[in-house]
């Protein structure tokens, strides 16, 4: 009764699916229960021929359009595949080297240290080894900025490395919108007209969009949720990356990426509308985007339940992770987005390929659908791969639920600000970020990003110098404390952030900035 009721827009025959998955639409939907998660769309392909696709569930919450096939989800991080394979027709054209220097396409081009500049290769933006930290100078572009792509390029001179370069893995996102940069520059086109006129129509991918500033009136699109204060389920508000698009700013659905995927399984080559054989790169640049740049620690399974998931090896090429499952490599990615999360999942000696597009914030729901996929496909051993990612996250939160224990036994009791309020009342500038204004109002301090409008949030005293930001958005699940250190007269000479939970997302870079009063007179914000 749950699939005759809940799945949406099915595209193939169920008889081709294996055994472990003739009871998929029960699965998911007990997935979406479980994980509070409203709407699901999932793709399958196999052998080049699409098995399954479909919707579960609703667009948005309490609202009754469903989700189908053709549903537009924010696919955030899996835009990096796009972002490579766009870099690797070009390099197929002549156009450019994924071996050039970054500075011989973009001469402005500058990291904090000077070597790095010189040396940072096209394929090093695509890797995560320049020596950045995890997710550095996100907060330029995340939740939403008013920075221009290249704006949000030439602040890097001034986001800290903290990293040796090519020495070990920290995943960014900044540096894909510069390789967004080198695409425009090689190509001669803006990065939508490229991504429309050399990947979308070809593949027939008719309804993916640029990013949200691009969706039109009667698109068919989710809403995606989050839970405000990590509790309480809400529709959040849709946002666009327009100046880091390059990173995560497509839309797509299943049927759309279905394309994608059995391109992808083909080796770069697809069936034109004409019904002639065409290649979109070719398969040497393949091997390059499906080969390890950069090797990743293989962690611990957070739960036992989670053992059977760990792989062999790990490891980041050109905008694909790579790993193995069952004595299969595979290649993946997930894509995290204000309130979506998605991952697309390949195993090329099965010909097979996964695409899971969910909008809630819970990567537990993506990866239980997934992998039921995959043992089905390899004939695996039937796991409970719903109960085992539902302890991950309950383990998860419990240690987030642990962690704000321990600062509150180590809060000072009767601690109050050491100086008037009107003594922080100023504004800051951080040299990457630019201006972070603290004013007083009659009922306390409150504290705004110039060029974030979504970042806007009370201050609430904590001990001492140290205060509690709690943003105005709650959906943001981003409080952080903010630090004052004084000079020996009392005033403020820097303050310093960090993220209150450990579930934050790594993209509130809050540790990274370095705020300083702005002593001149005046001072234009965000200079």
């Amino acid at each position: 009764m749950a699939g005759a009721l809940l799945a949406q827009g099915a595209q193939a025959q169920e008889g081709t699916l294996p055994s472990q998955l003739q009871d998929f639409d029960a699965y998911v939907e007990n997935v979406r229960r479980q994980f509070d998660v409203p709407g699901i769309a999932v793709a399958v392909v196999k052998d080049g021929e699409v098995v399954l696709e479909r919707g579960f569930g609703v667009r948005e919450m309490g609202k009754p359009a469903k989700v189908d096939a053709n549903t537009l989800f924010a696919i955030a991080s899996n835009t990096k595949a796009f972002t490579a394979a766009s870099l690797s027709i070009l390099a197929d054209e002549g156009k450019l080297s994924l071996d050039d220097r970054v500075i011989d396409h973009l001469p402005w081009f500058r990291m904090s240290d000077p070597y790095v500049t010189q040396e940072m290769r096209v394929r090093d933006l695509l890797a995560h080894r320049s020596g950045l930290g995890l997710g550095a100078g996100d907060l330029l572009y995340w939740p939403g900025t008013d920075y221009s792509t290249e704006e949000v390029a030439r602040r890097l001179k001034d986001v800290p490395l903290t990293g040796s370069f090519r020495g070990q893995y920290a995943y960014d996102n900044i540096l894909y919108g510069v390789a967004q940069l080198v695409i425009e520059k090689a190509s001669g086109q803006s990065y939508a007209q490229f991504l429309q006129q050399r990947i979308f129509a070809p593949l027939g991918m008719r309804d993916t969009r640029f990013n949200s500033d691009s969706l039109r009136p009667r698109d068919n699109v989710a809403t995606g949720h989050a839970k405000a204060d990590f509790k309480d389920l809400q529709p959040a508000p849709r946002m666009s990356w327009s100046n880091v698009s390059g990173a995560g700013g497509l839309y797509s659905s299943v049927h759309d990426m279905s394309r994608w995927m059995r391109m992808q399984l083909a080796g770069g080559t697809f069936t034109d509308a004409k019904g002639t054989q065409q290649r979109l790169f070719s398969e040497e640049r393949q091997q390059q985007m499906w080969s390890i740049i950069t090797p990743i620690t293989i962690p611990k399974p957070s739960v036992p339940e989670l053992e059977a998931a760990k792989p062999n090896f790990l490891g980041y090429g050109e905008g694909w992770q790579l790993s193995d499952y069952r004595g299969n490599k595979l290649v993946w990615h997930t894509g995290g987005w204000p309130g979506m999360v998605s991952r697309v999942t390949l195993v090329p000696q099965r010909g097979l390929g996964v695409i899971v597009l969910t909008n809630a914030e819970v990567g537990g729901a993506f990866n239980a659908v997934t992998m039921r996929v995959l043992d089905a496909f390899l004939e695996a051993p039937r796991t409970d791969w719903t109960a085992a990612y539902a302890a991950a996250l309950a383990k998860s939160k419990g240690k987030a639920d642990e962690d704000w224990r321990k600062h509150v036994q180590a809060r000072a009791a009767n601690a109050p600000p050491s100086r008037p309020l009107a003594t922080y009342a100023k504004t800051y500038r951080d040299p990457w970020y630019g201006d972070v204004v603290v004013e007083q109002g009659h009922d306390g301090l409150t504290v705004r990003f110039s060029r974030s409008p979504d970042l806007v949030g009370r201050m609430e005293p904590w001990q001492n110098d140290t205060f509690v930001v709690r943003w105005n958005e709650r959906w943001l699940n981003a409080d952080a404390f903010m630090t004052f250190a004084l000079d020996a007269d009392g005033e403020v000479r820097e303050a310093r952030m960090e993220a209150i939970s450990p579930l934050t997302d790594f993209s509130f870079d809050f540790q990274d900035l370095r705020l300083k009063p702005v002593v001149e007179a005046s001072g234009a914000a965000g200079s």
